[in-house]
């Protein structure tokens, strides 16, 4: 079973490249199962509801950042017992755990390894879609947390590509572009 993580900034083309990705394996006849770390997160899981029109979380107190590193322990066990029931070709994850990395570095504004990131299973590959925070406050559909937060998250990804041994592609480029480069190395895998 191989593992696909696409990350990057809200808005940077991931869920775009996932439903390509999702297509491509279907047409070659592998099966695949789609993980979103944000709707398998226990913190996700425990929340009652939430509002349709509730704003991203961009602030947090001690205890909320240490709840969330918690929960990412938890989140990085349960994960794991899943990859051993899976019985399919891929693991393709809109987002991964070093999303939820950032995002506690993000809250907590600090640039600290945590001691999660351990323990998170490393990926066959893991993609960083790379596009400026301009760019993507130009679209049609933005983010709601504004361009000072992509900025900043764009800073503590960059410092984290190389640890995680991160693929960047120019998210920039056409979708299609985009999803030649991520499809080219899953054909590698076969």
């Amino acid at each position: 079973m191989k593992l696909i993580t696409l990350s990057g900034l809200d808005g940077s083309g991931k869920s775009t490249q996932i439903k390509l990705l999702k297509n491509y394996l279907k047409s070659q006849d592998k099966t695949f199962f789609y993980f979103h770390v944000v709707e398998f997160s226990i913190a996700n899981l425990c929340q009652k509801s939430k509002a349709k029109n509730q704003r991203s979380v961009t602030k947090a107190n001690w205890l909320q950042i240490q709840s969330r590193k918690i929960a990412l322990c938890i989140d990085i066990f349960r994960f794991r017992q899943l990859q051993k029931k899976l019985k399919v070709d891929y693991i393709i994850s809109d987002r991964y755990f070093y999303d939820s990395v950032v995002n506690i570095n993000f809250l907590s504004g600090k640039k600290r390894k945590l001691c999660a990131e351990k323990f998170i299973p490393k990926p066959d590959c893991a993609y960083y879609l790379k596009i400026s925070p301009e760019s993507i406050m130009q679209r049609e559909r933005k983010p709601d947390q504004g361009l000072n937060y992509l900025v900043t998250k764009e800073k503590l990804f960059e410092n984290k590509i190389k640890d995680w041994d991160m693929i960047v592609v120019d998210a920039d480029k056409s979708k299609e572009e985009i999803f030649e480069i991520i499809k080219s190395k899953c054909q590698s895998f076969s």
